[in-house]
């Protein structure tokens, strides 16, 4: 299976890459259309509405043609969109192409995930971390790329058709090596296909699931929306310090998910969630309440080093039920969710009480995840009532 999960990790650093191009170029798009920040916020509301609209029916696709085919025709549905988005000549048009990138990306998304969970079923190992380790590498590359692109002066629309190909050809060379999750590793259907099993996909503990998800990634949005303007703004650093305070917690992101397979072995899921956790509220408390600049940066790294690790132990667990497609699909979604509820909930929060009260929110969000730890257990050990530490667990 190793094969097989180099082709998933060259997927997801593709789909990392095309994001940080996306990003990188933020700025120069504003520019050129001359976007006010209500207009950029509406189009890229367009982006997240369009990744949650694709991803609940992406699971259904992938059980009816494989994540193959699926990640590869997103692959270039995607690279065609972010195309589209460089050649945009108008507000309108830019706000139709970032839509249809939501689509396409967010379906990308939820396909890799299912070939990835499927690929460490059969090979027994955790390997979900380090996709996501990838993902994360290939955004900081696509945006390093973007910045000396913007740096020399390289157009927005031959900039981004040229990096969104590369990424599109990366990701069809890893999609030669993917599995076909849809059979067993001796060929044959999976059981729940084979005795024509059709129990609904939604459980209560698939949606306790989605529930550590949800927390995570608003957790984890947070850091990105908000971390370097609060350590900007409420702990009075320049903006070179605060744009490395969030270095410091991107980075802690990165080296802790390739480090997770191991841990993850070690403690298992839901021990690396509760951990997590316990280190996101100790992070966010510490950012926020530490008078000292490097108390603030310390708290950021536990922070990254906290959340890192819960959306891939979340979709791992997802992927180890009846339908797993269906599953991995339904707790993105939810996970994905965070789109709409992080930024308005927490701009909401900070113009009520402050901005460095709306981040202590977060920590209870931590706690949270924490507390249903246990949800994200391996299935026997759910439905035994334990997880591997032998704490009280939800069946399945």
């Amino acid at each position: 299976m190793r094969g097989a999960a180099l082709g998933t990790a060259l997927v997801f650093t593709a789909s990392g890459a095309v994001l940080g191009t996306w990003v990188s170029r933020v700025p120069a798009i504003v520019a050129r259309h001359d976007l006010t920040p209500g207009e950029l916020g509406r189009a890229l509301l367009g982006l997240g509405i369009g990744s949650l609209l694709s991803m609940p029916l992406t699971g259904h696709a992938c059980r009816r043609t494989g994540s193959r085919a699926w990640v590869a025709g997103m692959a270039v549905l995607a690279a065609a969109a972010l195309t589209c988005v460089g050649l945009a000549t108008g507000p309108v048009m830019l706000a139709v192409a970032l839509f249809a990138l939501g689509m396409v990306f967010g379906s990308w998304d939820v396909a890799m995930n299912v070939q990835g969970s499927a690929v460490d079923q059969r090979a027994g190992r955790e390997w979900m971390p380090r996709y996501h380790a990838c993902w994360s590498l290939g955004s900081i590359a696509g945006a390093a790329a973007g910045a000396l692109a913007a740096r020399g002066g390289v157009g927005i629309g031959p900039h981004l058709t040229a990096a969104a190909w590369v990424a599109a050809a990366t990701a069809l060379a890893g999609t030669l090596r993917f599995v076909d999750e849809r059979t067993t590793a001796g060929g044959g259907p999976p059981a729940a296909a084979a005795t024509g099993r059709r129990r609904s996909v939604v459980s209560r503990a698939l949606l306790l699931v989605g529930l550590v998800t949800l927390c995570s990634t608003v957790i984890e949005g947070a850091a990105d929306d908000w971390l370097a303007l609060y350590l900007h703004t409420g702990k009075g650093l320049s903006e070179a310090s605060a744009a490395l305070g969030f270095t410091t917690f991107a980075t802690a992101m990165t080296v802790v998910r390739f480090a997770g397979t191991p841990v993850t072995a070690r403690i298992g899921r839901a021990g690396v969630v509760r951990a997590g956790g316990v280190l996101a509220v100790a992070g966010v408390l510490v950012t926020v309440l530490s008078p000292w600049t490097p108390a603030a940066f310390a708290g950021a790294l536990l922070w990254g080093a906290g959340v890192c690790l819960v959306f891939p132990a979340g979709v791992s667990a997802a992927g180890e039920t009846d339908r797993p497609a269906e599953s991995i699909a339904l707790v993105t979604s939810i996970g994905y969710g965070s789109i709409l509820i992080g930024p308005p909930l927490i701009g909401a929060l900070a113009d009520a009480v402050g901005m460095g009260r709306a981040l202590l929110t977060l920590a209870a969000l931590a706690a949270v995840m924490a507390a249903l730890a246990p949800v994200v257990g391996p299935p026997r050990a759910r439905a035994a009532g334990v997880d591997q530490s032998g704490s009280a667990s939800i069946a399945r």
